[in-house]
């Protein structure tokens, strides 16, 4: 048998993994209640711009509570629908009516969101004093914490021209060239042994067994995104510099300063966060390299083995049924309520969990609305990974259930706080495997792996912040080629990942496949934030702080509506105290000095 015979028997059958069903949100793409929703949201923007258009300022307290809701309940409407088409999309993005559909809804909940538009910047044109004079009405102070992140980006705000200008152009702008990259990503194929792959099954090659189909499939990924390097690099550069071009009209100060914005976090938080991991790569990714290298025998692992399963590693397929009972089992053991949640995924057809050909790659949890549910994207290859894949998405699903009776304004969290849930689900699941092994072996593998995972969560994401961060600063002065791309992203992994990783040429294509450069600009940071943020709350929880679950559900059903300051006192914790990050980085290192010992 050949040895992509063997990669192929090792893939979980489709037939045993769940597929999401979408009719929770319409039964088609056709369907009367879309297109009855679509007319239900055109009238309603109408109607709501009749009546609140040029006097928001002239509304008493009442009246501008009332307003809000009526404000909320049609952003809900438009948002179930761009949801249920982001979703079909998602699903199969090589289907050219689906993407014909996908882009028709965009465009026109864009044409109806439009029509309120002017809500939010008139809100924002009235000074403090009278909205606090406002919000003296219970229905209107419901809406306090919306409203205090709205008025944070006063500051930036345009005219109501300019702004309606940038609303309508974003389907033929941003939003088409998000759509290129993806559905050129979706169609791309990858040569492995005379099979042609998508980009999921050859990233998933990477962690195989076989250190031949590991090359195979580097160098096959390499070649595939080199040869369409100038399409990427056009891609990056154009939305690079639109971005560029609207934060200078906004008077953002640097090209981070929006997206910290939009987390409610500040600047000095971040850098201080980039800061301490840059200065913890030498004890952290480094070191751990350099273990791994002597436990494959060699003084440099190529950089298609970073990933590699360790040497007695047995690489079994896990299948879908005990990926859902580990995941359950941590999940319940830790809260009877956060168990229950998570398991109405799987009993309600919430999961769409089996790789196939066009669908989006990676994974993702779809919050859709708070009068709907959330949908989970996995492509489940049976890996321990892909188990940790399913508890992270799993995390951020039952987050957003916790969070939906804050309602549609106020549900969303900040992507700081929103891989609190995910990154802690991992973690529950992780050591629930871990304290079920005996075997000292098996043991040090599972060790092993999640400080790979840890690794690429908190090292890697901020190497790819760097690497991001230096490429829209060098756009400003003009177009990068595919070949300065490419040294930019070596030079940032090279020194993240230290000298016992061998990177080549090839290597430097790498940078093209990332989809967050791409979907939401200067988001990775988010997931080293959320994963150090979990390490110093795990810490308080393995400490046994009375009544510890009560309050971390507290703090998910909390959604938008307060800070991270405010989340995490409870906690005994603060993100601006420099010793947070050292804190949470010091889990990391802890398991390395596990790892050397061993």
């Amino acid at each position: 048998m050949s040895q992509s015979a063997r990669a192929a028997d090792r893939q979980p059958s489709p037939a045993v993994l769940p597929e999401w069903d979408l009719s929770d949100l319409y039964p088609g793409m056709q369907s009367a209640e879309l297109a009855a929703d679509l007319a239900r949201a055109g009238d309603a923007a109408k109607d709501f711009a009749a009546r609140h258009q040029g006097k928001v300022a002239e509304l008493d307290p009442a009246g501008f509570g009332a307003a809000i809701a009526a404000y909320e309940q049609i952003e809900e409407l438009l948002g179930k629908m761009s949801s249920y088409a982001q979703l079909v999309h998602s699903g199969n993005m090589a289907d050219p009516e689906i993407g014909r559909f996908y882009q028709t809804i965009q465009e026109k909940v864009t044409d109806i969101s439009a029509e309120i538009l002017f809500f939010s910047l008139e809100i924002n044109r009235l000074d403090d004093q009278a909205v606090a004079g406002l919000l003296r009405d219970p229905a209107a102070a419901r809406y306090e914490p919306w409203l205090r992140d709205l008025r944070a980006f006063r500051a930036h705000q345009l005219s109501d021209e300019l702004e309606r200008l940038l609303h309508e152009k974003y389907v033929s702008g941003r939003a088409a060239w998000t759509r290129l990259f993806d559905e050129t990503m979706a169609a791309l194929r990858f040569p492995v042994d005379g099979r042609e792959l998508t980009s999921s099954e050859v990233l998933n090659l990477l962690s195989d067994r076989d250190p031949e189909m590991r090359r195979k499939a580097g160098q096959a990924l390499a070649a595939v995104l080199k040869r369409e390097g100038r399409a990427f690099a056009l891609v990056t550069n154009t939305l690079a510099k639109d971005k560029e071009i609207e934060d200078r009209w906004r008077r953002y100060a640097r090209p981070v300063s929006s997206r910290n914005l939009a987390n409610r976090v500040e600047d000095e938080v971040v850098d201080a966060l980039v800061a301490a991991v840059k200065a913890a790569y030498p004890r952290l990714s480094h070191r751990y390299y350099a273990i791994k290298a002597r436990w494959f025998g060699v003084e440099r692992l190529d950089w298609w083995d970073r990933n590699a399963p360790l040497p007695r590693d047995e690489d079994r397929t896990i299948p879908w049924s005990d990926a859902r009972r580990l995941v359950l089992d941590a999940y319940h053991a830790f809260s009877p309520e956060l168990g229950a949640l998570g398991r109405r995924f799987f009993e309600s057809r919430w999961i769409d969990a089996p790789p196939r050909p066009g669908k989006s790659p990676g994974a993702f949890a779809h919050p859709t609305v708070p009068s709907a549910h959330p949908y989970l994207l996995l492509n489940y290859h049976g890996k321990t990974r892909d188990v940790m894949t399913l508890a992270h998405e799993l995390g951020h699903g039952v987050h957003q259930l916790l969070a939906a009776p804050q309602g549609h304004l106020m549900a969303d969290t900040p992507l700081t706080l929103a891989e609190t849930a995910s990154v802690f689900g991992e973690m529950l699941t992780f050591r629930a495997l871990l304290a079920g092994e005996t075997d000292p072996e098996k043991r040090r593998i599972l060790l092993a792996s999640k400080v790979e995972d840890m690794l690429n969560t908190v090292v890697r994401q901020i190497a790819m912040h760097e690497f991001e961060r230096r490429v829209h600063d060098e756009r400003r002065n003009g177009e990068l080629t595919p070949d300065r791309l490419g040294e930019i992203w070596y030079e940032t992994q090279a020194e993240s990942l230290g000298p016992s990783l061998r990177l080549d040429d090839d290597y430097r294509a790498l940078w093209s496949y990332i989809p967050h450069f791409i979907h939401v600009p200067f988001y990775v940071y988010a997931y080293a934030f959320g994963d150090c943020l979990v390490n110093s709350l795990y810490a308080v929880y393995q400490d046994a702080a009375p009544g510890f679950a009560e309050k971390y559900l507290d703090m998910l059903k909390a959604g938008g509506t307060k800070r991270h300051k405010e989340l995490l006192a409870p906690f005994g914790l603060d993100a601006a105290d420099p010793a947070f990050w050292s804190r949470g980085l010091g889990v990391i290192g802890g398991f390395i000095d596990e790892l050397e010992r061993a």
